[in-house]
């Protein structure tokens, strides 16, 4: 009877445990399984996270790109339009050193047309009549290599002074159209367009049997294309295809026109 009883206890006692632990366990399992989806949670968040940077990250690699060619554009650009005004101002001065030396002698109206007027400021002035050059000394020809050499060596703002100062000593020379022409293109190199269009239409004003008018009304017209004033850059170019047909000049306006055209303008 007491052995009976005794086993009666115990199992009593084990029930009891068992019944106690159950929910213990059963509580670990469910707060392991919360964890478990806690932690996959944070996994797919910072994934995505992630992944949203890399494509951001992408994104701005593809604008730096996109910048990168716009800027490597405009950067061949510059490198041309400085590589054509080299080559322009180093063949003039070897055509000018081969035998091209003065003002060529005056043709008569028949043979070159004169060049109608081209608009350079809002404010018209007053054109000046054609001046006669007179003969060259020694010191005036001296004068004015020296300020031709300063040019070709590419000592742009010297020779801006030296050209100056050769007209200002001998504002009637010989080589006065020549050195205005120069004159300018020293000033269209270094951009001063002001004083580039003063000086070619300076030029064109005063020595409009020159051999140079036409290569100053053609720059003029380039000039006004960069200040993207169009009607006076087309009436400048079309001055210069009906005043000196069949030039180097001329086919150089017509290109800038046809460029013109394309562009809209």
């Amino acid at each position: 009877m007491t052995k009976l009883y005794t086993r009666h206890v115990a199992a009593t006692l084990l029930c009891v445990v068992a019944a106690a632990s159950s929910p213990v366990l059963l509580a670990d399992s469910a707060t392991q399984t919360r964890l478990d989806s806690i932690e996959r949670k944070l996994d797919s968040r910072g994934l995505m996270d992630l992944s949203s940077r890399i494509e951001q990250m992408q994104r701005d690699i593809q604008q730096l790109r996109g910048d990168i060619e716009v800027q490597a554009h405009t950067l061949k650009e510059i490198q041309r339009r400085s590589r054509e005004q080299y080559l322009d101002i180093d063949r003039r001065l070897q055509q000018f050193e081969t035998g091209q030396t003065g003002a060529p002698p005056v043709p008569s109206t028949t043979d070159t047309p004169m060049v109608p007027p081209v608009p350079v400021t809002t404010q018209q002035m007053p054109s000046a009549p054609a001046l006669s050059p007179a003969p060259a000394g020694a010191g005036e020809r001296a004068d004015y290599d020296t300020a031709l050499a300063i040019l070709r060596e590419g000592r742009y703002a010297e020779a801006t002074q030296a050209f100056n100062n050769f007209l200002a000593k001998y504002p009637s020379s010989e080589y006065a159209d020549n050195a205005s022409y120069w004159l300018g293109e020293t000033y269209y190199v270094n951009r001063d367009f002001n004083g580039a269009l003063a000086a070619f239409k300076g030029l064109v004003d005063n020595y409009p049997n020159s051999s140079k008018a036409s290569d100053s009304l053609l720059k003029m017209g380039y000039i006004y294309y960069e200040q993207q004033d169009w009607a006076a850059a087309r009436q400048a170019l079309e001055a210069v295809v009906s005043g000196y047909p069949g030039t180097t000049a001329t086919r150089l306006a017509n290109d800038r026109l046809q460029r013109m055209k394309k562009e809209g303008h």
